[in-house]
C-alpha cells in the first residue's frame, strides 16, 4: 500500500511540474509576443520618421486656417513631414514626403519658424514650406546695435525694439501679429528681471539702470535668432534672453571675468564701449586704455557714451553735448557708464576680459578704415588727433 501511495505522489508531482512548465511557456510566449509587437511599432515609428511611410490620405482644396510651424534644427524631412501631420497641416506624412520627393529646394529648409496652412495637400505644404514668403520670426541683431533706434540724417538703423517688433510680424488669418514698439518697452521697464530670465550676475546692476527702459541694454547677443509670430511682448522677450543667455554662457560669461577684478557686468559695459569705440582690430588695446584711465581715475571720456543716449552713431562729439549733464556722460563723471551702451560681441567681451599689454591712456581713430592710434601722453595724443585730421580718418 505505502509503495502504490508513493508511487501516486510521484505521479502527482510529474503533473503538478508539467503543468507549472506548460504554464511558463505560455508567459514566455505572451511576453515574446509583447515584446515583438513593440519592437515592430517602434520599427515602424522609425521607418515613419525617416521615411515618411505610412497611410496616404491627403487632402484637397485651399485648406481651412493659418498656423505658425517650427522647423527645429535636425530635422529631417520625415521628421517634418511627422510634424505637419500631428499639426492637420497634411492628412498624412506620406503625402508630404511623396510630394517633397520632387522638390529639391526642401532639403534647404531652415529651422525657424513658417506660416502654414491646415488641411492642405502634401504638395500645397511642399511649396507653402519653400516659399520665402512664408518664412516669419528671423531676427537679425549686428554687434553694436542699441535698443533704441539711432538717427544719421535721414537714415535710421532700427535697434532691438524695433527690430524685435518687425520680427513678430506674421499675417494669420487676416490679422497682424505684430508687437508694437511701446509693448516692447513697458516690459523691459517693468518686469521682474528675473522672471525674463535676465542672467543672476546681471541683475543687480541692470536693476539699477537710470533709465528703465535700457535695463536689458548688452545683455543680448549679437547674432540670428528665431521668434514666434503670435508671442505676447513678454514671451518674446524672455525667448531672446533665454537664447542670448546661452551665448553669453557658451562664450564663457560669467567666469570669464573671473581674473579681471571687475564685475561680470562692468566686463560686459567696457566690452560695449570697445564695441563701439573701435574696429575689431584695436579692441583689446582700447580695452587696455580703459583699464589704465580707471586705474588713475581718470574720465573716461568716450564720445560713444555722450552719443549713446542721443541716438546718434557719430564718433565725434560737440563741446555742447560733453557739457551735458547724465550718468552716460564719462567727459563729466569718473567710472563707467552705469549700463552697456550696445549689444556686445564675442570679441569685445573677450578683449574687455583680456586686454592687451601696454600704457596707453589716449587713442584717437587715426585712418579712414577706423584703424586708432594710441598715446601714452596728451602731446602724443593731440599729435595723433592732427594725423586724423589730414588723413580725414573723421
Amino acid at each position: 500500500m505505502s509503495d502504490e501511495l508513493d508511487l501516486f505522489e510521484e505521479q502527482e508531482e510529474d503533473t503538478g511540474r508539467r503543468k507549472s512548465r506548460s504554464k511558463r511557456r505560455v508567459r514566455l510566449i505572451v511576453i515574446g509576443a509583447i515584446v515583438l509587437a513593440i519592437l515592430a511599432g517602434g520599427v515602424w515609428y522609425g521607418l515613419r520618421t525617416i521615411a515618411g511611410i505610412g497611410g496616404y490620405d491627403d487632402y484637397s482644396g485651399a485648406g481651412e486656417s493659418d498656423v505658425v510651424f517650427e522647423v527645429q534644427p535636425g530635422d529631417t524631412t520625415g521628421t517634418i513631414a511627422n510634424h505637419l501631420k500631428d499639426a492637420d497641416v497634411v492628412a498624412s506624412s506620406r503625402a508630404f514626403v511623396d510630394a517633397a520627393e520632387s522638390e529639391s529646394k526642401i532639403r534647404s529648409v531652415q529651422p525657424g519658424y513658417y506660416v502654414m496652412r491646415t488641411k492642405v495637400s502634401g504638395a500645397d505644404a511642399v511649396a507653402k514650406m519653400v516659399n520665402p514668403t512664408s518664412r516669419v520670426g528671423n531676427l537679425q541683431i549686428k554687434a553694436g546695435t542699441q535698443f533704441d533706434d539711432v538717427v544719421n540724417g535721414n537714415a535710421v538703423t532700427p535697434g532691438v525694439y524695433s527690430l524685435l517688433s518687425k520680427a513678430s510680424c506674421a499675417q494669420l488669418n487676416g490679422k497682424s501679429t505684430c508687437v508694437a514698439v511701446d509693448d516692447l518697452r513697458k516690459v523691459v521697464e517693468t518686469a521682474d528681471l528675473t522672471a525674463l530670465g535676465v542672467p543672476d550676475w546681471a541683475v543687480p546692476d541692470a536693476s539699477k539702470s537710470p533709465e528703465p527702459k535700457r535695463r536689458l541694454e548688452g545683455i543680448i547677443m549679437p547674432d540670428v535668432y528665431e521668434v514666434k509670430p503670435g508671442s505676447t511682448a513678454e514671451e518674446l522677450l524672455k525667448g531672446l534672453i533665454a537664447d542670448s543667455s546661452a551665448r553669453l554662457q557658451s562664450i564663457g560669461m560669467p567666469a570669464l571675468a573671473d581674473s579681471t577684478g571687475f564685475t561680470p557686468y562692468q566686463v560686459l559695459v567696457m566690452g560695449s564701449l570697445v564695441q563701439r569705440e573701435a574696429i575689431a582690430g584695436d579692441f583689446t588695446k582700447v580695452a587696455r586704455v580703459t583699464y589704465n584711465r580707471l586705474a588713475k581715475s581718470m574720465k573716461l571720456e568716450y564720445d560713444s557714451t555722450v552719443n549713446y543716449v542721443l541716438d546718434r552713431p557719430a564718433i565725434r562729439t560737440k563741446p555742447e553735448d560733453r557739457l551735458k549733464a547724465g550718468p552716460y556722460n564719462t567727459y563729466a563723471n569718473l567710472g563707467l557708464p552705469p549700463t552697456p551702451i550696445a549689444s556686445v560681441s564675442r570679441e569685445a567681451i573677450e578683449a574687455a576680459a583680456k586686454p592687451a599689454d601696454g600704457t596707453w591712456l589716449f587713442f584717437v581713430r587715426c585712418q579712414k578704415d577706423g584703424t586708432s592710434c594710441f598715446a601714452n601722453t596728451l602731446e602724443e595724443h593731440n599729435a595723433n588727433i592732427a594725423l586724423a585730421g589730414r588723413n580725414g580718418a573723421y
